[in-house]
């Protein structure tokens, strides 16, 4: 099967199972009380991302461990996680010279190579993980490169993760970009339901934002409870500089009522267990 084909397919799988209703228990309903179906996710043109692949990077003197060169012939071998390790090493500047492009050119290596690989794959995991930097990187492009911002480019990257691999991070990204209408039109419905994917896997920041859209009822009905079930859950995981989490947290924990805190405790207790069965 191609791989157009097979993006394709996976985003009708992922309308069907939202027609189930199966998504719609801890993410709220639509205004009115009506469920909102997401939609067709179009299959890209093809994952191929780089006509001339950036060369491998001479080993600097201060980084030229055994380690490194080991992932670097493993990377030139194919090895998806060589490379996927690669281009979040020069992502962040870890251990090599930050680069941006060359980062881009390993995720890209493990797209198109691997985009047909079953979800259930060992190595699926790092595919997501580099369809979701691809996505990344065509939201604010690359400087001085012929990677352009390309928003459509990058929904279509987050989508396919999302859909097919069912990744947590790419359905938070694809949720920010239907709420704030980057690449598409403004939809809150289909923002919320993508999130509320995400916030189940427990991506913290969904379930951040979720809490957010539910306590205050933004694009869906107010479930007070509920928001702030989420935003107790998302507090727990944020990090020490995600102070617009903590910020929320307390905010909602301010305005809520007895009954509403009492109730998100219950429902806490609730989601707590279902982790653990």
């Amino acid at each position: 099967m191609r791989t157009s084909e097979r993006i394709g397919l996976a985003a009708v799988l992922t309308v069907a199972f939202f027609a189930t209703g199966s998504a719609v228990a801890f993410e709220g309903t639509s205004p009115g009380g009506q469920e909102a179906a997401l939609p067709m996710v179009p299959a890209p043109g093809g994952i191929g991302v780089m006509k001339k692949p950036v060369p491998p990077a001479d080993i600097p003197q201060a980084a030229a461990s055994t380690s490194l060169t080991a992932l670097q012939y493993a990377a030139e071998g194919g090895h998806p996680i060589a490379q996927w390790k690669l281009g979040r090493m020069y992502a962040k500047g870890d251990g090599v010279a930050q680069d941006d492009l060359r980062a881009y050119d390993y995720f890209s290596r493990v797209a198109n190579a691997h985009a047909e690989d079953s979800p259930t794959a060992p190595q699926a995991a790092v595919v997501a993980n580099a369809f979701v930097a691809l996505g990344r990187y065509y939201l604010s492009g690359i400087p001085n490169s012929k990677v352009k911002a390309d928003p459509e480019r990058a929904r279509e990257m987050f989508s396919y993760a999302a859909s097919y691999f069912g990744n947590a991070e790419a359905q938070y990204n694809l949720a920010r970009m239907y709420l704030d209408g980057v690449g598409m039109p403004r939809d809150p419905r289909y923002g919320i339901r993508w999130l509320g994917l995400a916030a189940r896997k427990g991506q913290h920041q969904a379930q951040a934002l979720l809490g957010q859209m539910l306590f205050n009822g933004s694009g869906s009905q107010r479930q007070a409870a509920r928001g702030l079930m989420w935003l107790t859950l998302a507090q727990d995981s944020a990090g020490a500089d995600e102070i617009w989490i903590k910020d929320s947290y307390k905010t909602a924990m301010a305005k809520a009522s007895d009954d509403d805190r009492a109730m998100a405790l219950q429902m806490l207790e609730r989601w707590v267990q279902g982790r653990r069965d």
